[in-house]
């Protein structure tokens, strides 16, 4: 007697630049492709162009090594570098950084499947080849869904965008005029010195946060996540 004939499996179909797909869909076809990086932005499927060090690569390092210095300093903060982030049904980022407060620390995202789910406090994007999809698609979809803080480095003009969600909208946040620096609504004493970065002086830009992790704001901040520090068991 012949072995029966195992029906054949579906081919997972490729993602295309374009697509309109739903987030399920979007997941099980990214999920087969490791080796690209795609999101789902209003229901279409945006994937990036290579990705050069000058424009990006070296911009992002210190980007996300500023975030996550101060996460270092900052209990019951984390932060994330080019992760996934399920914002909503139509809609799933991948920002280039995420700073949040942990769930199980009174954060207002949650964890899923090893996914960040829901509206995080800051997204940041540096933006090259995108910032016209940084600054006006995704510029929506994070107003939308709230997301606290969404900072943009427009790499080529060498300006940092920095909004603050107030009143149902996108508010410009301005830098301190004792000092020049960007202080951060959400995080007190995430404290950037956007001339430095922009002038790819990372030494400068650690030093403004060094001065922001001193300052008895941050102190304040830092006691009240300790208060609801989850309990050990």
């Amino acid at each position: 007697m012949s072995a029966p004939t195992l029906p054949a499996r579906k081919k997972i179909p490729l993602l295309e630049n374009g697509d309109h797909l739903t987030r399920d869909e979007f997941e099980r076809r990214y999920e087969a492709m490791p080796e690209i990086r795609a999101e789902l932005i209003e229901g279409v499927v945006y994937m990036s162009s290579p990705v050069r060090v000058t424009e990006h690569g070296c911009p992002h390092s210190d980007l996300v090594t500023c975030f996550g210095v101060y996460r270092a300093n900052t209990p019951g903060v984390d932060a994330a570098d080019n992760s996934t982030v399920r914002l909503d049904v139509d809609n799933e980022p991948q920002p280039d950084a995420v700073v949040y407060v942990k769930p199980e620390w009174g954060g207002r995202t949650t964890i899923a499947d090893g996914y960040l789910t829901g509206s995080p406090e800051l997204v940041g994007e540096v933006s090259a080849s995108t910032v016209s999809i940084d600054l006006n698609k995704k510029f929506h979809v994070y107003r939308r869904n709230q997301v606290s803080e969404y900072v943009v480095w427009r790499v080529l003009d060498d300006e940092i965008d920095w909004f603050v969600f107030r009143g149902g909208r996108y508010d410009r946040l301005a830098t301190d005029p004792a000092d020049g620096l960007y202080k951060s609504a959400t995080f007190p004493g995430l404290w950037l010195d956007a001339a430095a970065l922009v002038g790819r002086d990372p030494a400068a830009v650690l030093a403004a946060l060094a001065r922001g992790l001193a300052s008895p704001e941050h102190a304040a901040f830092a006691a009240a996540l300790a208060a609801r520090r989850p309990a050990t068991r």
